[in-house]
């Protein structure tokens, strides 16, 4: 038992040094990473109830737990193997040190490569897309040190066998006991994900950048008059159009796909006359157009931060598709992306979509979708695809990756609104809202969005009393047609206690906020937000 133990943990080691060769390959060469193909598999794979379900509980730390949690499989792997290939050293030791090295060498390289082609023949998704050729090539190098460091470990240990009983050491391998063992396993492990996670580059945090252009910053309301000249709003009304830095992001990704725009292409096919093939320069020197819209992921439920607002620009879509000349039968647009994804849209909404280069004024950055991302009015963020390479035309029903997993293909915006003042929601997207202590006799400031896809907001309604009384809000003046709006109202508490805040909006067809709670998967989420907050006697 102390002697596997003891090869396990040459395996371990072994197996760290392979993994950090095979992550710079990574960093330098677009290589292929194993715990990242391994939890790109696990995503690729899950139904969309588990994967609902992870987001809800975990949010963003679903995605980093999966990919450390292969880091820990990976390294395990190494350890197992390390067992397996003290065996076959103990009958070939006398061959001499080529024959050994290629042994044990060729014995991990084998089953890390037969694991890496059965994942790339099973997932959808590829952060950095190789071929079968290259992952043999680039897996080679790591094992070779792998193999040399069990041979040399392995050498040692049967030429010294008499020194290291005389040392007697407690840290010896051969002594460890289950505790010690399972100490350095884990350290091990953990240390190796915080070094994968933490060097910045598969979690990289974006640039903190001044996004907006000055002559666009938003600036509160300056009439006396205005509720929205509140200077308890102000973080509210200038972070409308929400700065890249703070723009959510939700992909299926461990690593955000890294493109070079200047080999890029974008095809546009299927029930097309004229089939296209546009440069990055081309689709640019086309006549732009511009247009802000809030984007909201599926999975954002009641209250949280799923959802933000940026200025888009780029080309529409119907202009790009009138080029290509699109046949009689043509019924859905399909975007495919660089990293796998696929989602269609019908194609009415792609006649409203922008295929957008630009966004806050700066190029796409990679997380957001550089080169191209489609903008599509009025439906979830799972259906305005990033990183595009590809547009087909078909003439049917087209269910792409996250709908074949049971997600609505309607993907119409669910009615909701949010309070951001008083309380903690949404405080990631308009940065700094405190709320102050609530005092009898002093008014309160209550504010937040409201969102109805394309179909916009005529009407806010607040609360104060757990619903048995409604007031009507004031809405600021959208952006446009596609975003969400601000609302605020002002509330003189007359007597100290708990009291329960809610809000409910009406879209622009008449239709009322549901009360009803429902989960996010598979339509979106549904209910009314509220927020607790205790008065105080004067």
């Amino acid at each position: 038992m102390a002697e596997r133990r003891d090869h396990f943990i040459i395996g371990f080691v072994a197996g760290s040094a392979a993994l950090g060769i095979t992550f710079l390959f990574r960093i330098f060469a677009g290589g292929l990473f194993i715990p990242e193909l391994a939890a790109q598999t696990l995503f690729s794979l899950m139904p969309g109830t588990v994967e609902s379900l992870a987001v809800e509980t975990l949010g963003p730390l679903a995605k980093q737990m999966a990919f450390a949690g292969a880091i820990v499989a990976n390294l395990f792997l190494y350890g197992a193997i390390g067992v397996l290939s003290h065996r076959t050293y103990q009958r070939l030791a006398h061959k001499g040190f080529v024959v050994n090295l290629s042994q044990l060498s060729l014995l991990s390289y084998a089953v890390l490569f037969a694991l890496a082609a059965i994942m790339l023949e099973v997932t959808q998704f590829l952060s950095q897309p190789i071929p079968i050729s290259l992952t043999s090539l680039y897996l080679l190098p790591p094992h070779i040190v792998f193999g040399f460091i069990l041979y040399f470990k392995f050498r040692r240990q049967a030429t010294r066998p008499e020194l290291v009983q005389q040392m007697n050491l407690k840290e010896s391998i051969a002594d460890l006991g289950r505790r010690q063992f399972l100490r350095i396993a884990v350290a091990g492990a953990i240390g190796s994900a915080i070094f994968f996670s933490g060097s910045g580059f598969l979690f990289p945090k974006p640039a903190r950048t001044s996004d907006i252009p000055s002559d666009r910053v938003l600036q509160p309301a300056k009439s006396p008059n205005d509720i929205f000249a509140d200077p308890r709003l102000a973080s509210l009304v200038t972070s409308e159009v929400t700065p890249n830095d703070r723009f959510y992001k939700v992909d299926v990704n461990i690593l955000t796909p890294a493109i070079n725009g200047n080999a890029w292409k974008l095809s546009v096919k299927g029930l097309v006359n004229n089939p296209l093939e546009l440069t990055y320069e081309e689709l640019k020197s086309m006549p732009a157009v511009e247009e802000y819209a809030t984007l909201e992921c599926v999975s954002n439920k009641i209250g949280e931060d799923l959802i933000s607002t940026a200025l888009w620009k780029g080309v529409s879509l119907k202009s790009v598709l009138a080029n290509a000349q699109l046949k009689p039968e043509a019924a859905y647009i399909v975007f495919k992306c660089y990293d796998g994804y696929d989602v269609g849209i019908p194609l009415e909404r792609g006649l409203e979509t922008v295929l957008a280069y630009e966004m806050n004024g700066v190029p796409l950055p990679p997380e957001h979708g550089f080169p191209l991302r489609a903008i599509v009015p009025g439906i979830y963020g799972m259906m305005n695809a990033k990183w595009i390479t590809e547009i087909e035309v078909v003439d049917s029903t087209y269910e792409g990756f996250w709908q074949r997993r049971g997600w609505s293909n309607n993907a119409q915006y669910q009615i909701h609104s949010t309070i951001v003042l008083p309380g903690v929601a949404l405080t990631s997207r308009f940065g700094d809202l405190r709320s102050s202590k609530t005092v009898v006799g002093e008014k309160v400031s209550i504010a937040g969005i409201a969102f109805a896809g394309d179909r916009g907001i005529s009407r806010v309604e607040v609360s104060i009393d757990g619903g048995k009384s409604w007031q009507t809000a004031i809405i600021k003046e959208p952006l446009s047609n596609y975003t969400w709006v601000l609302w605020a109202t002002e509330w003189n508490p007359s007597a100290a206690g708990s009291y329960s805040i809610i809000v409910r909006a009406t879209d622009k067809m008449g239709k009322v906020q549901t009360p009803e709670y429902q989960n996010p998967f598979p339509n979106g989420s549904t209910g009314y937000h509220r927020v607790h907050i205790n008065v105080e006697a004067s």
